[in-house]
């Protein structure tokens, strides 16, 4: 079974506003959490090169960028999907993360699912030596405060409908 986690929530946005949002303006709405750093220094500023093959980077306080992931799909306004790696992973360490937005209403549902965590031992740094259950539960939990943030970003910034 692959270890990974589901979330979803519903935006006061449509699809294509949405995906823009999570996408340009994810330096804006993003939450570090220090239980999922990608490097070991400060958390940076995170930017998606706006196309399939592109890249998600950190940019940390003394320039140095730090690659996350590579685009996979790169198709608004209905999907994203982007590989996902921290400092610590080895070379075959790597998991996945699948963004879909989907119109309810006047509202969009994001939907994100973060997997491959089964490539990453539960004795990684990465992984704080939580059981598998525990570990994707906070990564969860993590997930969701994001989708939050993402959401009251968007209203905050009047980037609704």
């Amino acid at each position: 079974m692959a270890s990974r986690i589901l979330v979803a929530l519903r935006v006061d946005a449509a699809p294509l506003r949405a995906f823009e949002v999570f996408t340009r303006d994810i330096g804006l709405w993003w939450r570090p959490n220090s239980l999922f750093a990608f490097t070991p220094r400060d958390p940076g500023v995170l930017a998606f090169e706006g196309q399939e093959g592109g890249r998600l980077i950190t940019t940390l306080a003394d320039g140095k960028v730090f690659e996350i992931g590579r685009i996979r799909v790169w198709a608004p306004p209905e999907r994203l999907a982007f590989s996902w790696r921290q400092a610590t992973f080895a070379p075959d360490q790597m998991t996945e993360v699948e963004v879909r937005f989907e119109a309810v209403g006047d509202q969009t549902r994001v939907t994100v699912e973060h997997r491959g965590w089964d490539t990453v031992p539960a004795s990684h740094v990465a992984r704080h030596n939580f059981p598998d259950a525990i570990f994707l539960r906070r990564l969860g939990e993590w997930w969701q405060v994001l989708l939050g943030a993402l959401n009251t970003f968007m209203r905050s910034a009047g980037k609704g409908v």
